[in-house]
């Protein structure tokens, strides 16, 4: 197994544990340059009561902790599902060198879809992406949770 696969089973282990406490499961990691994970999160939105509280705000805030520093210039982020608007800006403002995602996100996601931050010209700071890391595990964790919501 390549270090990005089982850096995302790390991921793919935070989003479970938002899951139990009924968060939407997404879950992140932060692994610096030398193959340390230095951070990881889940989704909290609702047991920490704020909307900010996505796995990579947590995890990049964890990892500017630990560093002692807001650039985390040589650092890898892992995430289970494709980053929105807020999360993509926080990601580019900390300078992540590399970003990878497991299910896309056609409604909210703003790395492939929707406004593609990336990609605009007021972004300074754009990260390597790779996309579709253990796809159909991330997938079906946030397709399971959401079709037991509904029932």
């Amino acid at each position: 197994m390549s270090n990005f696969t089982s850096f995302m089973d790390e991921a793919i282990k935070e989003a479970k544990k938002a899951l139990l406490k009924n968060e939407v499961p997404v879950g992140a990691v932060i692994v610096d340059g030398v193959g340390n994970i230095i951070a990881r999160s889940h989704n909290g939105n609702i047991t920490r009561k704020d909307s900010t509280a996505h796995a990579e705000i947590l995890a990049i805030r964890e990892a500017c902790e630990k560093t002692d520093s807001h650039r985390l210039d040589n650092c890898t982020l892992y995430v289970t599902l494709e980053p929105c608007s807020m999360c993509a800006g926080a990601i580019s403002l900390a300078r992540i060198r590399r970003v990878y995602f497991g299910a896309s996100d056609l409604k909210f996601g703003a790395v492939e879809h929707g406004p593609k931050i990336f990609n605009s010209s007021s972004c300074h700071h754009r990260p390597e992406v790779y996309s579709g890391i253990k796809e159909e595990e991330c997938q079906k964790l946030l397709k399971d949770f959401f079709v037991q919501k509904r029932n």
